[in-house]
């Protein structure tokens, strides 16, 4: 059998909406079964999806959705590249139907287009038993209404979804390597116990899951590590074999490169222990793991090794977290930097006045807000532009306002010479991850096939 080819067309919400375009046209170039993904959905972002789909049902889809498959949708159909995506966050049912609609709106023939729903614990278990699962990270959530319950999901649904004949997946919350791991169980038959193989497909999928990190885009760093033409940067395409033999490449003409350096950053990502990194489908063991350099812009990854999965599935609550009040003002010229800290004080003593018990984020930046005041190489000069920025998290709304108000009122009450002014208030959500029984999860897990 021949390589499956798989590429990668977006590693967050709100990547570059037009990188598919040049993966599209290689795949189209090649033989045998090609996929193309879109990983889109992080923790926040699928339970701001929630959020949306409580105030429309009809909403809770990606709200990228168009904006990727505007592009993608008619050269993907033309080019027999069928798409599996996370995009239909809360709500796969209304994703499929915005893109039947939008189909019709690029006047192109209806996609045969299946979900992947099961994911949504608040459908199979009660708030309190979601409650009792142990915590694995993340904060104490205790008291705090609960917005979403999500299971990470695995690669089978998605094989069962491809057996439909569908030309696009649309799943909600599972793991980011399901979308890679799913087409390869589909195309080559993968048993459920060849850990050796779903080893090397999950390592495939950890590798594309980011986009162009891989490629050289989160790798870049001028003048120690250069990646050329970074604003063409061309976004990742795996050749798998049917023994899980991977390459990593990318499409011809476009910038960045792969290197078994950028390969190596990309495949230590988010890994907490090398020798079992942890999904639903299967144990990685990444241990023994070689890169070698097959050619320009080409590395072969071996030795994946894999072990049973563990008994539980991950899953991720979200919940309500009070109030963000966040303002900035900026300062230049001479003895910018004295001004700019004095205003942080004022804000800081203003809130205090008005009996706030926590004390706000005040930083100043340009002069450490990221490392602290010597942070970094020297001290900041007392001359130049600087932007105060001051920032307080409020169970109310009202609390957070106070930050905005009091940083707007600097203009005419606060140090000489401050300027542009931005201020936000913004409800803020909290996340901790959980382990779930995976029996009432999996028996949940539906595929449905829908038409336009």
């Amino acid at each position: 059998m021949v390589a499956v080819h798989i590429g990668c067309g977006a590693g967050f919400a709100g990547d570059r909406f037009d990188a598919s375009l040049p993966v599209i046209e290689a795949l189209s170039h090649h033989d045998g079964p090609r996929y193309l993904i879109f990983e889109v959905l992080a923790e926040r972002t699928l339970a701001l999806a929630q959020q949306v789909r409580q105030q429309d049902p009809g909403l809770g889809f990606s709200p990228f959705l168009e904006s990727y498959l505007r592009l993608a949708l008619g050269p993907a159909l033309a080019a027999g590249v069928r798409i599996v995506s996370n995009m239909g966050a809360a709500n796969p049912l209304g994703g499929a139907r915005r893109i039947h609609a939008l189909s019709a709106e690029l006047g192109l023939r209806p996609p045969r287009i299946a979900i992947v729903t099961g994911d949504d614990l608040s459908l199979t278990m009660t708030p309190a038993e979601i409650r009792a699962c142990p915590t694995m990270e993340g904060t104490d959530l205790a008291g705090r209404p609960l917005i979403a319950a999500n299971a990470y999901l695995g690669a089978r649904p998605v094989a069962r979804a491809l057996a439909t004949g569908a030309e696009i997946v649309l799943v909600g919350r599972s793991t980011d390597s399901a979308l890679v791991l799913g087409p390869l169980i589909h195309e080559f038959g993968w048993r459920e116990d060849a850990w050796d193989l779903l080893a090397a497909g999950i390592a495939a999928g950890h590798l594309l899951e980011c986009g162009a990190q891989v490629t050289g885009a989160y790798f870049a760093d001028p003048g120690f590590k250069d990646v050329p033409d970074l604003a063409r940067v061309g976004f990742p395409i795996a050749e798998i074999a049917p023994d899980g033999g991977c390459v990593i490449t990318k499409p011809p003409g476009t910038g960045g490169c792969v290197t078994p350096a950028t390969v190596t950053e990309q495949i230590l990502y988010e890994i907490h222990n090398p020798a079992a990194y942890l999904t639903a489908d299967v144990t990685l063991d990444l241990s023994e793991m070689r890169l070698n350099r097959e050619g320009p812009d080409r590395v072969q990854v071996c030795d994946a090794r894999g072990h049973a999965p563990p008994d539980t599935l991950k899953a991720t609550l979200c919940v309500e977290n009070g109030w963000l009040g966040e303002a900035e003002i900026s300062y230049a010229g001479p003895n910018a930097l004295a001004r700019a800290r004095l205003a942080g004080q004022v804000v800081a003593e203003r809130l205090a006045l008005q009996g706030v018990n926590q004390p706000p984020r005040v930083e100043v930046i340009g002069a450490g807000s990221v490392l602290g005041p010597g942070g970094g190489p020297g001290e900041a000069a007392p001359d130049g532009d600087y932007r105060t920025r001051v920032a307080m998290l409020s169970e109310s709304r009202a609390g957070a306002q106070r930050v905005a108000d009091e940083v707007l009122s600097l203009y005419c009450s606060g140090p000489a010479g401050g300027g542009g002014v931005r201020s936000h208030v913004t409800p803020q959500l909290a996340t901790a991850s959980i382990l779930v029984p995976r029996a009432p999860v999996e028996a949940a897990v539906t595929v449905t096939e829908v038409l336009p």
